[in-house]
């Protein structure tokens, strides 16, 4: 009798907020591993959640065709986090040896990753693709769905823009961004805002309300892109109050109504309006250019298991997306830096 190589079994898994381009890693992942390495895939769904309680739904070639332009994720995702879960890590090791899944693709950002990397580090086999419309992960250039949030989020800007302009009056614009803020940088930067504030740099309430009434006096409508994540001098961060997360963090909410109203008790004649931005830089289709970032995640991520390259992200540096140890992308957070700063300020108020 011949004998014949066992097939790879490979479980995938989205984690944490969703974000436009998730599909194109599952979509890329699958359609090479299947055509290229023979494996066998099993979607995981609702993050972390599946493999811990065994939440499974199939994924085939067939299946993800056609998946390439859909926002969201089509495996569903939660907050769930098995490392703070009595008993979480071997739930997921017993779920993966009852179904035969092999190694495991976690497609996730900060959070998500950091769960991964615990596995890794406790033997089980794990790659890792890049999520975060934030751009905060450390080790790669950009991380899809990045791209998507900055392009909704100025299309609003330019609509919100004419608008205020018509009624003279003050828009201020929140959108994503807990700890840093890449976008409202570019979104500031693209949607030629008069003041951007980031929460890398506590602005001073007393300086934007001077840059507002200049603004105005030279007849024009300002326009303020401010993260959700961004704080006054001496102030902290505003959220809802409720309970923190698996993962322990706030829901920040509020921030550009904390501006609105310390903006109208310096100048009590200025007519504002705050859009808060939020899940809708989450919604939708992803761009063009975060579709093929996406695609090119899931094929290296799902180069690195048919190599045996676990423990790994697959991470964009220049042009090239090549795989990057875990600890390389958890250790630090990728923040604004200075000279971002600088290079803003030159072109705002």
């Amino acid at each position: 009798m011949p004998s014949y190589p066992e097939v790879m079994r490979i479980g995938v898994l989205t984690g944490g907020g969703d974000c436009p381009g998730l599909n194109a890693v599952i979509r890329a992942a699958v359609l090479e591993g299947t055509r290229v390495h023979g494996f066998e895939f099993v979607g995981f769904r609702d993050g972390w959640k599946g493999p811990v309680e065994g939440l499974t739904m199939e994924l085939t070639a067939e299946r993800v065709q056609n998946i390439l332009p859909l926002g969201g994720t089509i495996l569903g995702s939660s907050r769930t986090n098995p490392v703070k879960m009595d008993g979480g890590v071997e739930a997921i090791r017993s779920t993966m040896s009852d179904l035969g899944v092999d190694a495991l693709l976690a497609i996730g950002g900060e959070d998500t990753l950091g769960v991964a990397t615990h596995l890794s580090d406790q033997g089980i086999k794990v790659v890792g693709a890049p999520k975060t419309i934030d751009n905060d992960l450390s080790a790669t250039d950009y991380t899809f769905g990045f791209n998507t949030a900055v392009q909704v989020a100025v299309d609003a800007c330019d609509r919100l823009a004419t608008t205020g302009a018509s009624h003279h009056r003050a828009m201020i614009v929140e959108v994503m961004g807990r700890h840093a803020g890449w976008i409202a940088l570019h979104t500031g930067m693209a949607a030629s805002a008069h003041v951007t504030l980031v929460p890398e740099q506590p602005y001073d309430i007393d300086e934007v309300a001077k840059t507002v009434a200049s603004v105005l006096h030279r007849g024009e409508a300002p326009l303020i892109v401010i993260s959700e994540g961004a704080t006054p001098a001496g102030g902290d961060v505003t959220h809802t109050g409720a309970d923190l997360d698996a993962f322990g963090h706030v829901q920040l909410k509020g921030a550009g109504e904390q501006l609105e109203r310390a903006l109208v008790e310096r100048l009590p004649d200025l007519p504002t309006r705050v859009t808060v931005l939020g899940h809708l830089l989450r919604g939708g289709t992803p761009t063009a250019y975060d579709r093929i970032l996406g695609t090119r995640s899931g094929l290296s991520a799902v180069r690195a298991i048919a190599e045996g390259n676990f423990g790994t992200m697959a991470a964009l540096r220049g042009t090239e997306v090549d795989q990057v140890p875990f600890a390389d992308a958890t250790a630090r957070l990728k923040t604004v830096p200075p000279a971002r700063l600088a290079e803003i300020a030159q072109v705002s108020g």
